[in-house]
């Protein structure tokens, strides 16, 4: 097996997304332009998807870490909204543009047509996590991206199933696919609350941090293979079981969050830079199989199906952003909806390489050993559709955010909530260190127990430091004063520590104990900045 195209990819896409947080471009559309421009190089292999790597090997480690990086209890007040776009919008588009497909393509049969429908339906979860963090957007519209995008992907591809059984003549209709539906999800969510609690408690008795941290790069393919073993929605129940480790990850200890932590941005950031370079080398895959079809033809295929899927959006959102709300009840529990709202969430909808991947995973034949009809105008149609979505949408979202002038943050708020919370805090450890201290047991020299006071007046001052004024000099608050200071000094001490190594005074094992400790003194301020 040759490794080197896939060491290529994964050097590549990660070098231009590191070039790209240095330009004005979003990083997922750098790496499709990138990739699209580097597909036609000489010698460049052909980077084929294919949906058995990608649907068990990429998907559940992007939708583990989106959703362990969600909050369980921001998406339970938005339950209504988000099963209305990750069911209700999802069923809807594979309709409408499965439908729209048999009607403007020549020769496409209806159940040709709602598989690519189904194929196209969902928007990506890798995709809005990306942008809903590039563009800052408000955290009520980001809760309900985040949570479309965990669970659209098991609607469509069982949707995608059903389609695919129809086409193939395998007799499915579409009442046995609802209860196949049913059964999938009622079956994925399921096996996410059978396998949490033992997860979780395994994370929680391993004593040491490498252990959990291989144990938690396990958990998503773990959950997703168990699921999919018994036919169940694999996509469901790594969503369960990583909201729910998510939501207790204050019970595992501190050296395992802080590699944690590390690990799943290494990972998350490797897999997101490969999965949009992957998305623009598909593109010499699918013109090949194009054959029959002239260039003008099937682009006007594809642009009238890209605004399509797009105007689907608007036509779904709206109605179920609104319709609830004839309700008394759920206006006074939500209060004003603003159309702003709804038409970004309408205009966030971009497709990836779940759509591709499984466009890919349509049969070269059907059931009697005809040839799928028109695989290769769907592969081209649904890569069009999420480069259109990627390019069009993308782009234009960041400046029609700006544009439709959603309010900011209010950090003057939020940072005087944190206050009073480390507040609270500090108050019932200084009650706890009396307790301990008045126990003879626990008899510490005086300095020491000072310092046990001053490490906890300073957790408890920082916070309120950064609603003070800043320094008429240099622009710095007195937190960020006192963390620049104490770099420089952990700065100093590390530079004398390698001194003394280089001079054979220490050697390497204990330089490396006492870097570890300074690394730990300097991770300690830079938390207390953010």
């Amino acid at each position: 097996m040759d490794v080197m195209p896939l060491l290529l990819l994964v050097a590549g896409s990660a070098a231009v997304a590191a070039a790209g947080r240095r330009v004005p471009v979003p990083v997922p559309l750098l790496l499709v332009a990138v990739g699209l421009a580097v597909s036609y190089v000489p010698g460049v292999p052909d980077y084929t998807l294919d949906p058995h790597i990608v649907l068990p090997l990429l998907l559940p480690p992007l939708l583990y870490t989106a959703a362990t990086d969600s909050s369980y209890l921001d998406l339970r007040a938005q339950v209504r909204p988000v099963a209305l776009l990750s069911v209700g919008y999802v069923l809807f588009a594979t309709f409408v543009v499965g439908c729209a497909a048999y009607l403007i393509v020549p020769g496409l049969p209806l159940t040709a047509a709602l598989v690519f429908g189904a194929v196209v339906a969902p928007p990506d979860a890798v995709a809005a996590t990306a942008v809903a963090r590039r563009v800052g957007l408000p955290s009520r519209i980001t809760t309900i991206l985040q949570g479309e995008s965990l669970v659209n992907d098991a609607t469509a591809i069982t949707a995608f199933r059903v389609a695919l059984a129809a086409a193939v003549g395998e007799g499915a209709t579409w009442a046995g696919g609802i209860l196949e539906f049913v059964i999938a999800a009622i079956g994925g969510v399921g096996v996410g609350l059978v396998l949490m609690v033992p997860l979780h408690w395994l994370r929680t008795h391993l004593r040491e941090a490498l252990l959990q941290n291989t144990l938690s790069l396990l958990i998503p393919f773990v959950a997703y293979a168990v699921a999919e073993q018994v036919h169940a929605s694999g996509v469901l129940a790594v969503v369960v079981v990583a909201l729910y480790l998510g939501h207790r990850a204050w019970e595992v200890d501190f050296a395992t969050r802080l590699q944690e932590e590390a690990v799943w941005k290494m990972v998350a950031f490797v897999l997101e830079s490969a999965v949009f370079a992957l998305i623009g080398l598909q593109l010499p895959v699918v013109l090949k199989g194009l054959g029959e079809y002239e260039g003008a033809e099937a682009a006007w295929y594809a642009l009238a199906l890209f605004l399509v899927v797009a105007v689907a959006r608007f036509v779904w959102v709206y109605p179920a952003s609104y319709l609830p709300r004839l309700s008394a009840r759920v206006r006074a529990r939500e209060g004003d909806l603003p159309w702003t709202g709804p038409f970004v969430i309408g205009w966030a909808g971009m497709r990836g390489v779940v759509s591709l991947a499984i466009a890919f995973s349509i049969p070269l034949t059907v059931h009697d050993g005809d040839p799928f009809p028109e695989r290769n105008l769907i592969l081209f149609l649904t890569f069009t559709t999420v480069i259109g979505t990627l390019v069009v949408q993308g782009v234009t979202l960041p400046p029609l955010i700006r544009l439709l002038k959603f309010p900011s943050r209010d950090v003057q708020t939020e940072t005087l909530a944190e206050a009073n919370a480390q507040a609270q805090a500090s108050r019932a450890a200084e009650r706890r260190l009396d307790e301990l201290l008045a126990d003879e047991r626990n008899a510490l020299p005086g300095p020491l127990a000072e310092r046990l006071r001053t490490v906890l007046e300073r957790r408890r001052n920082a916070v309120w430091e950064r609603l003070g004024q800043v320094n008429p000099v240099t622009g710095e608050t007195v937190d960020d004063t006192y963390r620049r200071l104490s770099r420089e000094m952990i700065s100093a001490e590390r530079d004398v520590f390698v001194r003394l190594r280089d001079a054979r005074y220490i050697d390497d094992e204990m330089l490396r104990t006492l870097l570890r400790r300074l690394d730990l003194e300097e991770a300690a301020a830079y938390r207390e900045a953010t």
